[in-house]
């Protein structure tokens, strides 16, 4: 990866930050205080960090021939695994923090399970 692509990545997700801190000054509160609108708030945190963690998955490596003791198809799994969890956690609890917890504890949990139990 280039230099300048960073930079360039960098401002940008700045520059996307502030204009969405920005914006709720800029609109009408009769606006803001809309039904729709309060429901994509409640939605956004956990459909961002679905489209994140689903853009992050490790597939790349695998085949048609890849066995079920092979390392990527374990991490695949986990990753899923934790995903789902998430979602369920989060539809259960609806705080963005617990579930990020359980995920990261689920993905770990899951990679030393397929490792051990699954083989390697």
């Amino acid at each position: 990866m280039s230099s300048s692509y960073l930079i360039f990545a960098t401002f940008a997700m700045a520059a996307v930050t502030f204009v969405t801190r920005a914006l709720p000054a800029l609109i009408p509160k009769k606006l803001l205080d809309t039904p729709w609108l309060h429901r994509l708030n409640e939605s956004l945190p956990l459909s961002v960090m679905v489209l994140l963690i689903l853009t992050s998955l490790s597939y790349q490596n695998l085949s048609v021939t890849t066995g079920i003791d092979s390392a990527e198809l374990h991490l695949l799994m986990a990753q899923i695994g934790a995903l789902l969890l998430v979602l369920f956690i989060y539809h259960i609890s609806r705080q963005l923090l617990i579930s990020m917890i359980v995920g990261i504890a689920a993905i770990n949990g899951l990679l030393w399970v397929f490792t051990n139990f699954l083989g390697q």
